[in-house]
């Protein structure tokens, strides 16, 4: 059920409700025109929507239900969503989209506002997604919270030692949920991955909660792999019969007069520490036939990077991860961790949600407890909550927004001592697109 602001911000002539498994066909129909794809609605009948149905809203035509949907979001409910040193219930907005006959009339706008609607009523301070154009979401209030790195590792590139490395065993075999589910899912959740050090958490990254988001993960029907890719491949790296680190993985064989040049095509890539992480890249750069190994969604951090005896060869590339907006300014910002002593009086400017603005007072003791509380005192820092959302990770620098004038320091040196609190020793990123 939406509250009356988000329904009164639809146009008129357009409602909105909560979208049951009974409109699976409308939605699939919706989301092949938001994002053309080349399969029709009935092949995705081999696939399973990793959907939570009573978190997906449609917003239809009044009076028109033979029209189908105009438009659509979702979200995943994200309960223990990693964020500096903690976890807080997050939002993965997902699925969004409005059909071409119906852009430009504010579609998207009401959603947004139905969405942060419905956050603050779940108490969830934040939202966070992959944003298909960087473009949009900004104007919402969500800020690039973190980046990922995409390399092209050549085939048999050196790494650097690793003492321990040598210990592990190696199994190499056709991914299947009933074999490997438990064990991917354990070591995707594990703190600090991948290869993080002891007590360290990554800001981001998010665990695939529901059952429904596993299965989808899972699936594996041939007439949706990309062009000449073999069936989901796992690697999986043990020390004393203990899962240590495991990669997903499918290859593409490609035949050149030179010889086999070959893409191994990676997915998942965690390890729980760096002797385990040096076995598994071990593994994965020296696959016979191929010529390069693509991992995608690393962490800007990853061990990978620091192992490679040539970094350059792997030609680096940074792109956008993931975004975070601040639903709850105090619950956000008491709900988190920081990595230096801090007492700040954040100015914060919402448009959306107006309980977010004005001045929050934050305190908090190197990576112990914080408390945020609405003051009237004079803002040190003033900022959009955009910014806010931009930093919260610890992936992004106050200091960096205020070069480019996104952030305004009101009081002499605040700027530097915020900005080294909200950092965080590990970047932030999140290693699936929801």
């Amino acid at each position: 059920m939406t509250s009356d602001r988000s329904r009164s911000a639809l146009p008129a002539g357009y409602r909105s409700r909560t979208l049951t498994a009974d409109d699976r066909g409308a939605l699939l129909d919706l989301d092949t025109w938001a994002f053309p794809d080349p399969h029709s609605v009935a092949e995705f009948d081999d696939l399973p929507l990793p959907l939570t149905w009573e978190r997906a809203v449609g917003v239809e035509v009044e009076g028109a239900p033979g029209d189908g949907l105009a438009a659509i979001h979702a979200s995943y409910p994200f309960s223990r969503f990693p964020v500096p040193g903690a976890t807080l219930p997050t939002a993965g907005l997902t699925w969004v989209g409005v059909h071409p006959q119906h852009r430009r009339r504010g579609l998207l706008t009401a959603m947004i506002d139905d969405h942060l609607d419905a956050c603050r009523r779940r108490g969830e301070p934040l939202s966070a997604l992959f944003a298909a154009e960087a473009a949009i979401y900004g104007r919402f209030g969500y800020g690039k919270a973190a980046d990922d790195l995409r390399i092209t590792v050549p085939r048999g590139a050196a790494l650097r030692d690793v003492p321990g490395a040598a210990d592990h065993t190696v199994r190499v075999e056709h991914a299947d949920r009933a074999r490997h589910g438990d064990l991917v899912a354990r070591l995707h959740r594990a703190p600090g991955l991948p290869a993080g050090p002891a007590g360290i958490n990554r800001p981001g990254w998010a665990a695939r909660e529901t059952d429904a988001l596993w299965e989808s993960y899972w699936a594996d029907p041939k007439s949706f792999r990309a062009a000449g890719r073999e069936s989901l491949r796992i690697v999986v790296v043990e020390r004393d019969g203990e899962a240590r680190g495991y990669a997903t993985f499918r290859r593409t064989l490609d035949w050149q007069v030179t010889g086999p040049r070959g893409t191994v095509h990676l997915g998942d890539v965690v390890a729980l520490d760096a002797a385990a992480a040096r076995s598994l890249w071990g593994v994965l750069l020296d696959l016979d036939l191929m010529g390069s190994t693509d991992p995608f969604l690393l962490p800007v951090d990853d061990a990978v990077m620091s192992l490679l005896v040539d970094p350059r060869a792997a030609g680096a590339r940074v792109a956008d991860n993931v975004w975070v907006r601040v639903v709850d300014v105090p619950g956000a910002l008491a709900g988190r961790r920081y990595q230096a002593d801090v007492d700040v009086v954040l100015g914060v400017d919402d448009p959306r949600v107006a309980d977010n603005a004005g001045s929050w007072r934050l305190r908090a003791t190197a990576f112990g407890a914080a408390t945020c509380e609405r003051t009237d005192a004079e803002p040190d820092l003033r900022l959009d909550v955009r910014e806010l959302g931009a930093a919260y990770l610890g992936g992004t620098s106050l200091v960096t927004l205020a070069g480019a004038g996104l952030v305004d320091e009101r009081s002499a040196g605040a700027l530097g001592r915020t900005s080294a609190a909200f950092g965080w020793p590990l970047a932030p990123a999140c290693g699936w697109v929801f």
